[in-house]
């Protein structure tokens, strides 16, 4: 448990290649637990059985084209509507498991822009960078950058990661006294 002797689940998020994930692996490297949500997901994928059926039904594709749901929103979102609910079944399931952690983190760049996730979270952490500085580290920055939402007003902790990789630590390290 953290000095307050409560438990804290971060959400970690942020625009495609802001840096969240070199965050995110950070505090892993200092034990604290960490669900990615989008390796995560894909793990679903294979585990639940007859989920890529029901997704292909759902969406009319086969499985091989699962990339359209880029372009087409209204796949998109039953693509979510399906894999959505299953996704957060998981991260209660795995915050349980976890539940003697003072610390835990959850990564995800579109979460904090969907309400079913509500809830999954005590604080958010938003790591950003310029857009310039995006579209360098992840071309798919581009063209992605319009699926992401972030409702700045449920932002809690800010990471502008503008610099180098060991300003972007030094600043993690910086939030982490404040959280545990």
């Amino acid at each position: 448990m953290t000095p307050s002797g409560k438990h804290i689940t971060l959400l970690v998020t942020g625009p495609i290649g802001s840096g969240k994930s070199e965050v995110c692996s950070y505090l892993s490297s200092k034990g604290i637990p960490v669900y990615d949500c989008d390796s995560r997901t894909k793990m679903l994928y294979s585990l639940v059985p007859g989920l890529k059926c029901d997704i292909e039904c759902a969406l009319g594709i086969r499985w091989e084209q699962i990339g359209i749901i880029f372009e087409d929103e209204q796949k998109r979102k039953t693509l979510e509507s399906i894999v959505y609910p299953l996704l957060c079944e998981d991260i209660r399931a795995w915050k349980q498991a976890n539940a003697s952690e003072p610390l835990l983190v959850v990564e995800s760049a579109l979460a904090l822009g969907r309400s079913i996730f509500d809830g999954l979270w005590d604080k958010v952490l938003m790591v950003d960078a310029p857009y310039e500085v995006r579209v360098s580290r992840n071309p798919k920055a581009a063209e992605r950058s319009r699926l992401q939402e972030f409702d700045l007003e449920k932002v809690d902790y800010m990471i502008e990661n503008d610099s180098d990789i060991k300003e972007l630590l030094i600043k993690t390290d910086k939030l982490l006294c404040k959280l545990i």
